[in-house]
């Protein structure tokens, strides 16, 4: 039937919504394993390989093979998508920072996500200018924001004389125990 596709390939093609016949239809069309995928691309160049093949299917069987989304939507904005298009968006798309969807023209900051329901851009407080805004970066001074948590760190460390561009990253590279040693100087300048 599947020459060339592994057993446990089958099977998950079968999982995906693949029938014995299109998989029967897919290795005659030169497709015998999960790197042809590749070749192939996107949705659209399966689904004109496998005429009668469900778009959903084809997504997810792509999704499953190139190991990406397979939609140049789902890929994100201004990224490569399968395939080499690329999708550009506005300057003024705003993604949620957990799940990543794309939120509606008429979001505003604070508004929780229509995907997932958390706050889609969590108001965060500046390290260096100690103002406040959403996204991932300071709108007064251009600072990466640290995790709320690790805030009176980073201050800390901006009174060591660390660069602003230094901080983020030296936060993130810590041990558990020398993040221990900052806060012990913390509450320590505190008491």
């Amino acid at each position: 039937m599947a020459d060339g596709f592994s057993a446990l390939e089958q099977n998950i093609l079968r999982a995906k919504g693949l029938t014995d016949e299109q998989l029967t239809v897919l290795v005659d069309a030169g497709v015998s394993s999960r790197s042809d995928f590749a070749t192939i691309g996107d949705v659209s160049t399966l689904v004109e390989v496998m005429p009668g093949l469900a778009v959903d299917i084809a997504d997810k069987v792509m999704q499953w093979a190139v190991g990406a989304p397979a939609h140049p939507i789902a890929a994100g904005g201004g990224a490569t998508a399968p395939g080499g298009r690329v999708v550009l968006d506005t300057s003024d798309a705003v993604y949620c920072v957990h799940c990543q969807a794309k939120q509606p023209k008429d979001y505003k900051s604070g508004d929780l996500c229509v995907n997932c329901g958390k706050q889609a851009e969590p108001t965060e407080s500046c390290y260096w200018c100690g103002a406040s805004g959403p996204g991932r970066f300071c709108r007064n001074c251009g600072a990466t924001f640290v995790p709320t948590a690790e805030l009176d760190l980073a201050i800390l460390l901006r009174r060591d004389g660390l660069s602003k561009d230094e901080i983020p990253k030296r936060l993130a590279n810590l041990t558990p125990a020398e993040k221990d040693a900052l806060w012990g100087r913390v509450r320590h300048a505190r008491g």
